[in-house]
Parts: C-alpha cells; structure tokens; sequence
C-alpha cells in the first residue's frame, strides 16, 4: 500500500519560511483531492490548503487564516506535494499533515511538526 511521508517541519523565527513535502511511495491513481490539514495542541483538525484534481485543470482553496501567505502545489513526477509556508505566525505552530483521496483510498501521512517562536 502507498504510505505518505511528511517533511520539511521545524521550529521557525515569526516571519519565516518553511516549505513541507509530502512524498508518496508509489504512484496513486485517479487522485481527487490532495491536501493539507493542521492540528494544533488542544484543537481540531483543520484544512489548510487543498488541490482539486480535475481534467479541466487543477483548483486551489486554502483556509483563510492562510490566504496569501501558504501556497500548496505539486509535482506529478516525484509523486509529491508541497506547501510554501511565508510570513508564519506563532498561531501557525501545529502538526501538518498530508491526505491524498481517489474513489477507493484515503492516505494519510504521520505529520510534521511545525513550530513558530522567537
């Protein structure tokens, strides 16, 4: 079975830059979604930023709080996704994780650490 697999997870300064990877192991077909969540101490899981797979060409959306400073992309030939962190925030601090669903699958990975503070 395809594992995902996160890195790029740290601790940075306020105003600093990450950028997290999401390798798969193997190739997944017919991908629907591909994703970023967050889950900070004490809170929910919650969508960051997300790509729409579609014939017509790909769609992003991304959580408010992260408009204009994170952008997720992916590479089709490395079989992996990214998400440029800019600007982080202390409240950006959270576990990330990678979700990849088609019609049949839901793959998640184990998450990354990110931790913003001066």
């Amino acid at each position: 079975q395809v594992q995902l697999v996160e890195s790029g997870g740290g601790l940075v300064q306020p105003g600093g830059s990450l950028r997290l990877s999401c390798a798969a192991s193997g190739r997944i077909f017919s991908i629907n979604t591909m994703t970023w969540y967050r889950q900070a101490p004490g809170k929910e899981r919650d969508l960051v930023a997300r790509i729409i797979v579609r014939d017509s060409g790909d769609r992003t959306d991304y959580a408010d709080s992260v408009k204009g400073r994170f952008t997720i992309s992916r590479d089709n030939a490395k079989n992996t996704m990214y998400l440029q962190m800019n600007s982080l925030k202390p409240e950006d601090t959270a576990v990330y994780y990678c979700n990849v669903k088609n019609a049949v699958m839901n793959y998640w990975g184990k998450g990354t650490l990110v931790t913003v503070s001066s």
